[in-house]
């Protein structure tokens, strides 16, 4: 077989071929794990919202406000026990995204982190430490902005992972405004109640909801009043 000279036009269709064949495989491959990564992320957002509203077994649409995803959750008879919160904020190592849950009368029920970058040994520790060391669950969001002990608060910070700790606390104060923003919102117009199963339910198809900086703002600082 003759041999292909080797010349620029040669080499560009040699080179565009391995190219397209290289981005066609990458989309196939991409395609091929994008609905298992889509599963597994449902399934730990599930998980979350089993941990930081314990009752629930029902839940209502998913809404987006102010870029925190929110969901009511319900017991088996379809009462609304409280409201489960994707937060998040900036911490040492990377973005600390995690579900905070608040129930009706306003308590903070419990957290979990759905992912961090942050040094383990450090503030890795975050996932147990405010729930063991210096425990914020089942206290009333009337003690927000909760902060630090060395920034004057009363929560005790993760050893040798103040930063951590403190973007911890940011990321539970949003979820805690983003709490009293949905409870407005409910008041005015009450949530849908045709709740379905949790796992039939927790989709990325969501309703933004949009509210003006100047409520928030009243709404911030109203928790910082109390």
């Amino acid at each position: 077989m003759k041999k292909l000279e080797s010349t620029f036009l040669n080499m560009t269709v040699v080179l565009t071929c391995i190219t397209l064949i290289a981005a066609a495989g990458t989309a196939a491959v991409f395609n091929f794990t994008q609905k298992p990564i889509a599963d597994a992320k449902q399934a730990k957002q599930e998980a979350a919202i089993k941990v930081v509203m314990p009752g629930a077994s029902l839940i209502d649409q998913v809404d987006t406000v102010n870029n925190q995803r929110v969901f009511r959750a319900y017991d088996a008879e379809n009462n609304l026990l409280g409201y489960a919160i994707e937060s998040d904020e900036l911490g040492f190592g990377g973005l600390i995204k995690m579900m905070v849950g608040i129930d009706t009368e306003g308590n903070l029920v419990n957290y979990s982190i759905l992912s961090h970058s942050e040094t383990p040994g450090l503030g890795s520790k975050m996932d147990k430490w405010f729930i063991e060391k210096s425990p914020i669950t089942g206290i009333s969001i009337s003690a927000a902005p909760l902060t630090v002990s060395k920034d004057g608060g009363s929560v005790d910070a993760i050893t040798a992972a103040t930063i951590s700790s403190r973007a911890f606390l940011s990321a539970v104060n949003k979820a805690i405004a983003t709490y009293n923003v949905c409870t407005e919102l409910d008041a005015q117009t009450p949530p849908n109640k045709d709740a379905e199963i949790m796992s039939d339910t927790l989709t990325d198809d969501s309703q933004e909801v949009v509210i003006p900086q100047d409520s928030l703002q009243n709404i911030e600082n109203q928790i910082v009043q109390q």
